[in-house]
């Protein structure tokens, strides 16, 4: 358990998760009690079951065991306090939506389901959408739109949210350089200002230069914690098996990034 959060203040709190299709496990018996006010990447090899995990968190695929609350409370208790941004391509696109109706999606807690968004709301997506550079396509139809600017969309809608938990599956698919860089940035802005962001991270070597904390994952939890104490090469390898190219990159980096700072 991580000492700056007791299970009852903690942003996300998972006991005893297991989740499975079928008779295959996906994750196995997990536990993890998040910090508050930092940004924590998870990482893992492909089919680790990175997405999953947050998910099923949220009880959008059933668990076969164990409980994920969210600030000590289930989810359904606590919607407007924890936002998510799913995989792009889990998204239909087609849907005659434009951005700033999706935007205007994150203050549907506010406003109320079935009732017309109101003139503060369009204006907090709007916001929003300028916030990620997105103003100027505020009218035009998602499907219109490129694959960075779809997920940055998403992620406009989840700050228009205002939530205090962020949950990001792979923000940074399917964008260039100078978008991953805004939404690093981004990112940064919404720690400072005392929000946590949970995000679902394939870049192994990037993970130092973007993140506080890190959960590595493969079926289980192989540790959790600060950047510089969890990316080991004991850690790694328990992980990553027997992929060395990708330890040995991620070494020079973290070697590199040490040097500068020392």
């Amino acid at each position: 358990m991580n000492a700056e959060n007791s299970p009852s203040d903690s942003p996300l709190v998972i006991h005893d998760m297991t989740v499975a299709y079928g008779r295959k496990p996906v994750l196995w018996n997990i536990d993890y009690v998040s910090p508050s006010r930092k940004l924590i990447a998870i990482v893992g090899p492909n089919g680790a079951g990175k997405s999953t995990l947050l998910k099923a968190a949220l009880g959008l695929i059933p668990r076969q065991n164990g409980e994920a609350l969210f600030f000590g409370q289930p989810y359904q208790k606590v919607r407007q306090k924890v936002a998510y941004v799913p995989q792009r391509s889990s998204v239909d696109w087609d849907f005659p939506i434009s951005a700033l109706e999706v935007a205007a999606m994150g203050c549907y807690g506010r406003v109320g389901w079935f009732r017309s968004v109101n003139r503060d709301a369009k204006n907090r997506a709007l916001a929003a959408l300028e916030q990620v550079g997105l103003g100027d396509v505020a009218g035009r139809q998602i499907g219109q739109l490129s694959g960075g600017q779809q997920q940055r969309v998403f992620l406009a809608r989840a700050l228009a949210q205002d939530a205090d938990l962020y949950l990001m599956d792979e923000p940074f698919a399917a964008v260039d350089a100078t978008t991953e860089q805004s939404i690093v940035a981004m990112l940064q802005a919404l720690r400072d200002r005392g929000k946590t962001t949970i995000v679902v991270h394939h870049d192994l070597q990037t993970v130092s230069e973007y993140f506080d904390e890190v959960l590595l994952l493969n079926l289980r939890l192989i540790a959790a914690g600060a950047v510089s104490e969890v990316l080991t090469p004991q850690n790694l390898k328990a992980t990553y098996g027997g992929q060395l190219s990708i330890l040995d990159a991620v070494g020079q980096r973290m070697s590199a990034r040490q040097s500068v700072t020392s």
